[in-house]
């Protein structure tokens, strides 16, 4: 494991309501025109997750920033939800001055805010490409629903870091690793997660309402699309077993969670290559070691993708 780096300095960027917390790292940008990185998490989870990313991606600008509430971040005044996201991070670069294309490089949830931000702003020459590192797609809930209340009923009351084995698998530094377990616990965390998870439902249905998916042309025309899938099923299987252990959900509730855990990995491979949809250059990996969180147990596999959406940029 690299030892770690360190951290990077932050900045409050006034995007005209509050603060935001932005974070750089990297080389400067050769030319205007020279792509960067910008790393947006998911759902209640801080920029902490993409620790071991960043340290692989040492010649290249990387950014990351604090989502409203989250760490250094100010709240705000609006509901967290996707497309207000969305609008706080377009502000974000704007006022940072951030002018290079951007390969935008997200997770889960930040699908949808990935998408939500394609529909603000267009796609012009400030998106250079897209990774999509296990990311949801506007039909998640639709196909692999995993707010499911009978689900729900057997992962009750377990820590989900430790039921995916999270903590031996991980490629973060132990300084890493405690930051971000420990960022995760704190109250301030824990409050804007919860917020985030109201609203995280019907942001789905908000972005189907945009059609995107049924335009003529893709979404991001010939732009680099990375697509990287997890298996589900591997994070599910341990939080499955911890649950009826402890005694958790009925019989008929533990027979809904298996049949959707052995399902689990067909169902978002049809998600996850669905997004390949987005551009006519795309390209799908499976990240053969992961369940969700790619960017922790295989941060190889999303640097990667970073280089290929790179090389494909260059030569387009």
């Amino acid at each position: 494991m690299t030892s770690s780096p360190s951290p990077p300095t932050p900045t409050l960027v006034n995007i005209g309501t509050h603060n935001l917390c932005l974070y750089n790292e990297g080389p400067e940008p050769a030319s205007p025109k020279s792509p960067v990185v910008l790393l947006v998490p998911g759902l209640g989870t801080s920029t902490l997750v993409w620790a071991a990313v960043r340290r692989l991606l040492p010649s290249i600008r990387v950014y990351s920033y604090d989502r409203s509430g989250y760490r250094k971040s100010e709240h705000s005044p609006r509901p967290p939800t996707a497309e207000n996201i969305a609008l706080e991070l377009s502000l974000l670069i704007q006022n940072a001055r951030i002018e290079n294309p951007l390969i935008l490089v997200v997770a889960s949830w930040g699908g949808v805010i990935a998408r939500e931000f394609v529909a603000l702003t267009g796609n012009g020459p400030h998106i250079a490409g897209l990774v999509l590192v296990d990311a949801n797609h506007e039909r998640t809930l639709q196909v692999l629903d995993w707010t499911n209340s009978d689900l729900q009923a057997v992962f009750q009351g377990i820590d989900s870091l430790s039921a995916r084995c999270l903590g031996g698998k991980h490629k973060l530094t132990p300084e890493e690793w405690d930051a971000y377990e420990s960022d995760e616990a704190t109250e301030r965390h824990l409050l804007q997660e919860a917020k985030e998870n109201i609203e995280y439902p019907p942001s789905f249905e908000t972005l189907r309402k945009k059609g995107l998916g049924e335009r003529d042309q893709p979404l991001l025309g010939d732009k680099p699309v990375f697509v990287i899938m997890g298996f589900t099923a591997r994070d599910w299987e341990g939080q499955y077993t911890i649950g009826v252990g402890k005694g958790n959900g009925t019989e008929e509730q533990r027979r809904v969670a298996r049949e959707m855990i052995d399902s689990a990995n067909e169902k978002n491979e049809i998600l996850q290559m669905e997004h390949l949809a987005l551009s006519r250059n795309s390209k799908f990996r499976f990240a053969k070691e992961s369940g969700h969180f790619i960017q922790l147990t295989e941060p190889e596999v999303v640097a990667d993708g970073v280089k290929w959406v790179l090389r494909n940029y260059q030569s387009s």
